[in-house]
């Protein structure tokens, strides 16, 4: 078995809770997580962690997103330090990005925060800061509910990497 999921499986519930909410801003995700302890293997995890995303709804999906930075920025005041640090490394294409990519992201996420109601999610990871800028600008013409299950299966995305993430920790 894993180390961390060892560790993981053994904690207190408040500390297995905030490594849960570290991956996944959810809070009944996470706490549906934790409930299974004990997690054999890494694969397990992964699967029960995708089994329970099933059963998520709008609100559990709006509360994850919340826990996410817009894209181009540093923190979101809903997320725990870990999440921020994840989030610092997943977006790290927008350090090098030119001024007019970081302007049409700012006026993107906010065109987009007025359509749809929540921040623009994206899995950043491995994404250059014009990729992520055309992806947001294809994704502008979507309905909300399109949007709403493309937005759902990023955050599944990014919840999947930082899951790896932990357990390499």
């Amino acid at each position: 078995m894993n180390d961390a999921l060892k560790q993981w499986n053994e904690a207190e519930s408040e500390a297995a809770l905030g490594a849960m909410l570290a991956c996944c801003g959810a809070r009944r995700w996470a706490s549906a997580m934790i409930a299974r302890r004990p997690i054999a293997t890494a694969a397990d995890l992964h699967d029960l962690a995708d089994h329970i995303w099933a059963s998520m709804r709008e609100r559990d999906w709006m509360e994850a997103f919340a826990c996410h930075p817009r894209i181009g920025e540093r923190s979101s005041s809903h997320s725990n330090s870990q999440s921020t640090i994840w989030s610092n490394q997943e977006q790290a294409s927008i350090q090098t990005a030119a001024d007019a990519t970081l302007a049409a992201l700012a006026e993107g996420n906010a065109r987009y925060e007025e359509e749809f109601g929540f921040t623009y999610i994206i899995c950043a990871t491995s994404k250059s800061s014009d990729e992520m800028l055309a992806i947001l600008n294809r994704r502008l013409a979507y309905d909300r509910e399109t949007e709403l299950q493309e937005a759902a299966e990023q955050q599944r995305h990014i919840m999947h990497v930082r899951l790896g993430k932990w357990l390499e920790e």
